[in-house]
């Protein structure tokens, strides 16, 4: 089931490629997976499996300019020609509905995955009661200093070659800097998982790691630095999962993870939950730990829809 391509047409004007895995156990809520940057949602088929067999109805969307998912406005690496983050997150929206309407009265859980994970908590921020729990992997909110200075070069870049064009400049300092780093490194994705042979099935896959345009690493910039700043819109009794890597360089090696639950406990938030998984790298559901990490997320997920229902 999770196979096959199915197709919403969002509000915003996006044909939304989705797929979706049915519960094969009884029945406990829904999961809704925002995925990462430059990648697809049918890289989630083992997770969604997972997660049906434990009772959870999957759905997951290629975002704009991503995957199978089509849009006037929102050629490859591109979230739109205008407006583009705001409308990401009104597609999420438009998915969950989706969702809601056909299991009606299931709790639903927001995942998301690096750039999903900047998606989600500002879609949740901006739905507070939309979703009765999200857990956040790999993406990082805490770029400060560093964030503020890439949003300049873009800004320059834009000005110079206009916002439809891949970045000159931050792919360099991100994704290849990254690769570079990592121990004995054979290409510039190994940042994204310690076993050569994922890295190598993300380099085969045609759908994976495009050209990023400008405007899309603007969009993603302006999610990140939102984010922190709309979570106080958030139920403090929510459930929160953080995780992250314990080699990741994409968030300072699981730092920026902490930083970001230190920032919700600091909200007066009751109900976070993280773990920083130790040898492994950006893609959690892909590593050595895959399945290990797999069922402690359905521990937390079932904890998470059984409370909304005491």
């Amino acid at each position: 089931m999770f196979e096959e391509t199915r197709r919403l047409e969002s509000p915003t004007g996006a044909s939304l490629a989705y797929h979706h895995q049915a519960a094969s156990a009884p029945p406990c809520g829904v999961l809704l997976i925002c995925h990462g940057m430059v990648e697809h949602s049918g890289r989630y088929g083992d997770f969604a499996h997972s997660m049906g067999a434990n009772g959870f109805h999957v759905y997951v969307h290629d975002h704009r300019g991503h995957g199978e998912t089509t849009a006037p406005d929102a050629v490859r690496g591109r979230f739109a020609v205008r407006d583009g983050a705001a409308k990401a997150l009104d597609d999420v929206w438009a998915m969950r509905n989706l969702a809601t309407d056909a299991h009606p009265g299931l709790p639903v859980i927001l995942f998301g995955h690096s750039m999903g994970g900047l998606i989600a908590l500002n879609v949740a921020s901006d739905h507070p009661e939309g979703f009765q729990g999200f857990a956040i992997w790999n993406s990082n909110f805490n770029q400060g200093v560093t964030g503020r200075f890439a949003q300049l070069v873009l800004h320059v870049e834009k000005a110079l070659m206009g916002a439809d064009v891949p970045s000159a400049i931050l792919p360099r300092a991100t994704f290849r800097s990254w690769g570079r780093s990592m121990p004995n490194w054979r290409t510039e994705s190994d940042w994204l998982n310690s076993i050569p042979a994922e890295v190598d099935a993300y380099l085969a896959d045609p759908l994976c790691g495009f050209d990023a345009s400008i405007s899309l690493w603007l969009d993603i910039l302006r999610l990140t630095f939102r984010g922190p700043t709309v979570l106080g819109r958030l139920p403090r009794g929510l459930p929160i999962h953080l995780v992250g890597g314990e080699d990741d360089p994409a968030t300072n090696k699981g730092r920026e993870v902490l930083w970001l639950e230190g920032l919700f406990h600091r909200g007066g938030f009751q109900r976070v939950t993280s773990r920083i998984w130790p040898g492994t790298r950006h893609e959690t559901l892909k590593e050595i730990v895959r399945r290990e990490a797999m069922d402690d997320f359905v521990h937390w997920a079932r904890a998470a829809v059984a409370s909304q229902t005491e």
